[in-house]
């Protein structure tokens, strides 16, 4: 009787293990060369402020994060970064839980589960929008530039980083929006920043209603 309540004690114990670690997500490569013209993108970029509750593919999520903030040369972004200095983290909020994109191997690392998209803004169409993602500078990595400059600097840096989210989106058929409107104490506080580390702004994705 003592074994087999052993055995059940340790099969919780692992069942419970497995269950609480990271479920990390190694996202598709992104598509490259597909997609609607820039000037189709242009002429469809627009604001969207209500979302439906259709989810988005791996695949669109893949190919929006390397649009905003990939790799097009060897150590080179898909956006202009001052003195290359490539200070900024993504950090994607899904219904699954919080993520950290690693823009090498192009994967999600699990920072939490369960819904946290409302933390992402303070606007209701935040937690139904598919996905939110939060850009975070490290002004650390920004040490060549004068300090009273780094935080101009990395705001014209997110404002390339969000228009190139809003032409992917407009390529993919999805409606988004930049957001200035967050609780960045909020955040730091749940994606444990470092005093450094600045929350600029976020963006909203999905498929319009």
């Amino acid at each position: 009787m003592k074994t087999k309540q052993f055995i059940c004690n340790l099969f919780f114990i692992c069942t419970l293990a497995m269950t609480s670690q990271a479920q990390n997500i190694s996202l598709p490569k992104p598509q490259k060369d597909d997609g609607k013209s820039i000037t189709y993108c242009l002429q469809n970029r627009k604001s969207t402020k209500e979302f439906s509750s259709k989810a988005i593919s791996e695949q669109q999520i893949s190919n929006i994060l390397w649009a905003a903030y990939g790799f097009n040369r060897p150590d080179k972004l898909t956006v202009p970064s001052a003195m290359n200095c490539q200070e900024f983290t993504l950090y994607v909020f899904l219904p699954s839980g919080i993520y950290r994109w690693n823009d090498k191997t192009n994967e999600l690392i699990q920072l939490s589960k369960g819904d946290s998209r409302k933390v992402a803004g303070k606007q209701d169409y935040v937690a139904t929008a598919a996905m939110n993602i939060v850009y975070v500078a490290d002004y650390s990595k920004m040490g060549s530039i004068d300090a009273s400059n780094a935080s101009n600097m990395a705001h014209a840096d997110c404002g390339f980083i969000a228009q190139n989210v809003y032409l992917q989106c407009a390529s993919e058929g999805l409606g988004c929006v930049i957001r200035g409107y967050v609780d960045k104490d909020a955040v730091a506080k749940t994606l444990s920043l470092s005093a450094k580390e600045h929350v600029i702004l976020s963006q909203s994705i999905g498929y319009s209603k």
